[in-house]
């Protein structure tokens, strides 16, 4: 059995912990510089506010329903993401971390439980502990989970626990799901599917297996074995290794000048390059990325990109700095006003695996920089004692490029100033 644990409106919800007032209110977070909508409250979902939805397009339905927007506290939600983990990793032997809301728990030794009391007390806990409410849903397979987790959440019946055991409450589940709402179907599956008239989760499960296997090759076989019963995919107890990482900005405002470019793509480059010594990790393509705004008229639009090796796989700020700011004067296209700029560093190997992995071309080598590579861990180390950001390379300026964040909450969780105080 495994159970799948999702926070309610997550970013949301970490508002509302710590303003109570909050609680029946509507309530919406924006992305990066205040641009889009990206969580939403029941009551804000209720007003017909659609995800992804741009703020200034809803900005009269905000205001004339008196609803509360933030800004997005990626720190706050961090550190609370952290608290809801911790305290599911003590309700369960072992726990995969799938997302910053949604864990799977190990429910197999627990056949003695009645299960959706203990799913109860699951979300009994999270509540008590963290202040954030979630749902749970339990099944024999993940994918069977998902689904259950989700009637969890939209049918109040099930008071935000749901659980799939018997052949009859799975087949009915499968009969209520529709297969785009399947995990791991995504849109063009779910168009092919339904041109079958494969409409539902149960008639997926019940197409023949050789047609489902020629269409959704191996992915789509695992998918119609859990919705069968059949467990697929394991508990993944470690974190996969990221295939790429990337850093990038939608402006505030319209850049033009070269020099402007090259100060936020140094910026983006040196913050890969930390994430990539963070996870004792070496890249060796690097792609930069400029754009302008997809709303300018078609012949003014333009999206500039490329993609190179590095010498050899490094995570030296300095390195990456040097070959990011080489392939932006090959982009840059004067007259341009821009609105996005991006730095994306993959071919990721792990730091102990480097010293097997040559040029093919090189006749030795690459003497490793120990002054460039001292630099760094002085960097790492200052910056970790006194804060991100303390210590960078002259040309980065990362106060130049933070987002707009003109609605942002305190953060009560990592800021020692924005603690709440209590008073007699």
């Amino acid at each position: 059995m495994f159970a799948l644990v999702d926070c309610n409106n997550f970013y949301a919800s970490c508002e509302r912990v710590f303003n109570p007032a909050l609680r029946l209110r509507p309530v919406v977070v924006l992305s990066n510089n205040d641009g889009c909508i990206i969580a939403r409250s029941e009551e804000a979902k209720a007003l017909g506010i659609q995800m992804g939805m741009p703020e200034f397009k809803c900005r009269a339905l905000l205001q004339s329903h008196d609803v509360t927007v933030f800004s997005s506290n990626y720190p706050l939600y961090g550190d609370m993401s952290t608290r809801v983990m911790m305290t599911l990793a003590a309700l369960a032997p072992e726990i995969e971390v799938y997302s910053i809301d949604e864990a799977f728990l190990d429910m197999s030794g627990f056949a003695r439980f009645d299960l959706t009391e203990y799913g109860r007390l699951i979300r009994k806990t999270v509540r008590q502990h963290t202040g954030i409410p979630v749902c749970v849903g339990m099944a024999p397979t993940k994918t069977l989970a998902k689904m259950a987790n989700r009637l969890a959440k939209k049918n109040p019946h099930y008071q935000g626990v749901c659980l799939l055991r018997s052949a009859a409450e799975i087949q009915a589940a499968l009969e209520r799901t529709k297969v785009e709402d399947i995990w791991g179907i995504g849109r063009q599956w779910s168009k092919l599917l339904q041109a079958k008239r494969i409409e539902s989760a149960a008639d997926l499960a019940a197409a023949p297996a050789a047609w489902v296997r020629k269409n959704l090759h191996i992915v789509g076989a695992r998918i119609q074995a859990e919705l069968q019963g059949q467990s697929c995919l394991p508990m993944e107890l470690m974190r996969p290794a990221k295939q790429s990482i990337c850093t990038s900005r939608s402006f505030g405002r319209s850049v033009t000048s070269l020099e402007e470019l090259q100060q936020a793509v140094a910026t983006f480059a040196g913050k890969c390059a930390f994430k990539l010594r963070k996870e004792q990790s070496l890249a060796s393509l690097l792609t930069v990325f400029i754009a302008t705004s997809p709303f300018d008229d078609s012949c003014e639009r333009y999206w500039g990109t490329r993609t190179a090796s590095l010498p050899c796989p490094t995570s030296d700020s300095i390195a990456i700095l040097q070959a990011a700011q080489a392939m932006l004067d090959g982009i840059f296209r004067a007259g341009k006003s821009y609105r996005k700029a991006g730095v994306m560093v993959s071919g990721i190997m792990p730091q102990a695996a480097s010293s097997t992995t040559l040029s093919l071309f090189a006749e030795e080598a690459p003497a490793a920089n120990e002054r460039d590579t001292k630099i760094m861990q002085v960097m790492d180390a200052i910056n970790r004692r006194y804060g991100s950001g303390a210590v960078h390379l002259a040309a980065e300026n990362s106060e130049s490029w933070k987002p707009h964040q003109e609605r942002l909450s305190a953060r009560y969780t990592t800021r020692w100033d924005d603690i709440i105080e209590v008073k007699g």
